[in-house]
C-alpha cells in the first residue's frame, strides 16, 4: 500500500466521522473499534521503531569505514555534510523561535499543558538539563531498546558503529551481516506500513472531533513556513556554498543538476534518483566517477538536511498543537536528535516519517499526531527530497575540487 492512499484514508475518516455524527445518535461501537485499531497500529509502530533506529543508524555509521580508507576524500565529504546539517539546524531554530504563525490558533488537545519527558531533571537549569541528557544517553543499550529511550538508542548505535568502523578488519563479515539484519528490520517495517491507511483511518476518526477550520489554517501556515525554509536552503544556501567553494555559478549548477532534482521531486526518493545523480555528477559536473561513487551513496544515506529541518519544525508545531511545553534548551536538543534521526532515514517516499516517530517519542508527543502531519507531508516531501539530492551533488563537486 503506497503513500498515495494517505490522503484518501484521512479524508474518508473525516467524512465518515461527520456523517455518522449527523445521522446516528450512538456511534460508540465505531469509536471503540477505531480505538482498538489505532492502539494496535501504534503499538506495532512502537514495536519496530527501536530496532529500526538502532540498526539503520549503526549501518549508516559503518558506511564511514570507507571514509577512513579514502583519507582526504572521506574527511572533506564528512566535513561538508556536517556543515550543511549544522546550517539546516540553525535555520530550523531561527524558524521556530521567530516565525511561528500557528501559535495564534487554538490547540487541538483539550488537556492541561504537560512538560515533555525528554530529560529527567529536577529543575530547569542548564546543569540539570545537561545532566539529564547525559543520563539518558549513557545507558545500557538493551535497557534503552526495551524502554524506547531514544537518546540512549542513538548514542549506543553511534558508539558501536564508530567502534566497528575503526576496529573491524576490511574483510570482516559483520558489515554485510548488519546490513542484512537492517534489511530484515525494514521488511518488517514495510509489512506494518502496509496497514498504514487503515491505521490512519482509525487515528483520523478519533481526531475528527478535535480538527476544525482553525486547525487546517495552522497546518497551512506550518506548510508555508517549512516550504519557505527549505526553499531558502535549496535556492540560496547550497548554491552559495557551491559558488564560494568551487566558483560554479548558480545558473550553471542548476542547469547541470536540474534533471536529477526534478526526478527527486517526482519520485520523493533520493535512493531512486541515485543513478541519475551519478550521471549528472560525472557527465555534467565532471566529477571523477570514483569520487562520485563514494560521495553520493553516502549522502543518500546520511545527508538529509531538508529532512532534519522538516522534522525539527514539525515536532515544535505538533508540540504546540498537542499542548506539550518545550523549553528553549529542549528545542535545541530536539534539533540535534532530528539530525541523528534523519541520518538513518531510508531514501524512500515518506521515509522521514520513521525519523519523526523517533523525535515524537523523545518529547512525549502522541504518535497519532503523525496523522495531522500526513495531511500535507507528501507535497513537502517532494521539495525536501529535491534539496537533499541537490546537497549531495554539491558535495560531490566540493569533493572533486578539494581532493
Amino acid at each position: 500500500m503506497t503513500a498515495r492512499w494517505f490522503a484518501p484514508a484521512l479524508l474518508a475518516a473525516a467524512l465518515s466521522g461527520w456523517l455518522l455524527a449527523v445521522f446516528f445518535a450512538d456511534v460508540s461501537w465505531l469509536q471503540a473499534t477505531t480505538r482498538i485499531i489505532q492502539d494496535s497500529f501504534l503499538a506495532a509502530l512502537k514495536m519496530i521503531i527501536a530496532p529500526l533506529i538502532f540498526f539503520s543508524l549503526l549501518v549508516g555509521v559503518l558506511h564511514l569505514r570507507s571514509a577512513g580508507s579514502m583519507g582526504r576524500l572521506g574527511g572533506v565529504t564528512v566535513l561538508y555534510y556536517l556543515t550543511t546539517s549544522a546550517i539546516a539546524i540553525i535555520m530550523g531554530l531561527i524558524v521556530v523561535f521567530f516565525i511561528h504563525p500557528w501559535t495564534d490558533s487554538p490547540r487541538i488537545a483539550e488537556m492541561p499543558a504537560v512538560t515533555a519527558k525528554l530529560i529527567a531533571a529536577e529543575d530547569g537549569s542548564v546543569a540539570a538539563l545537561l545532566g539529564g541528557i547525559l543520563q539518558s544517553m549513557l545507558t545500557n543499550p538493551f535497557t534503552a531498546l526495551a524502554e524506547l529511550n531514544i537518546l540512549g538508542i542513538l548514542t549506543s548505535a553511534l558508539l558501536l558503529g564508530l567502534a566497528a568502523a575503526w576496529a573491524l578488519p576490511k574483510d570482516s563479515i559483520w558489515p554485510d551481516l548488519l546490513q542484512q539484519i537492517t534489511d530484515v528490520v525494514f521488511k518488517c517495517a514495510s509489512w506494518i506500513l502496509t496497514l498504514l491507511p487503515l491505521g490512519l483511518f482509525a487515528i483520523a476518526f478519533q481526531l475528527t472531533g478535535r480538527i476544525n477550520f482553525d486547525t487546517l489554517v495552522s497546518l497551512g501556515q506550518f506548510a508555508l513556513v517549512v516550504f519557505g525554509a527549505t526553499a531558502v536552503h535549496g535556492l540560496v544556501v547550497l548554491p552559495l556554498i557551491a559558488w564560494l567553494t568551487t566558483g560554479i555559478s548558480p545558473v550553471k549548477l542548476f542547469s547541470a543538476i536540474g534533471q536529477a532534482m526534478f526526478t527527486a521531486f517526482v519520485t520523493s526518493s533520493s535512493a531512486a534518483t541515485l543513478p541519475l545523480s551519478m550521471q549528472a555528477a560525472v557527465e555534467k559536473l565532471h566529477v571523477h566517477r570514483d569520487k562520485a561513487s563514494f560521495v553520493l551513496p553516502l549522502g543518500a544515506t546520511v545527508n538529509m538536511d531538508g529532512t532534519a529541518l522538516f522534522e525539527g519544525v514539525a515536532v515544535i508545531f505538533l508540540a504546540y498543537m498537542f499542548n506539550i511545553d518545550l523549553s528553549p534548551l529542549a528545542i535545541v536538543v530536539v534539533f540535534f536528535v532530528t539530525m541523528l534521526a534523519s541520518a538513518g532515514a531510508p531514501g524512500i517516499p515518506s521515509g522521514s516519517m520513521a525519523g519523526l516517530q523517533i523525535v515524537l517519542l523523545a518529547v512525549g508527543i502522541p504518535l497519532e499526531a503523525i496523522a495531522l502531519i500526513l495531511l500535507i507531508e507528501r507535497p513537502l516531501d517532494t521539495f525536501r527530497t529535491a534539496v537533499n539530492v541537490e546537497g549531495d551533488l554539491v558535495g560531490s563537486l566540493i569533493a572533486e575540487k578539494y581532493t
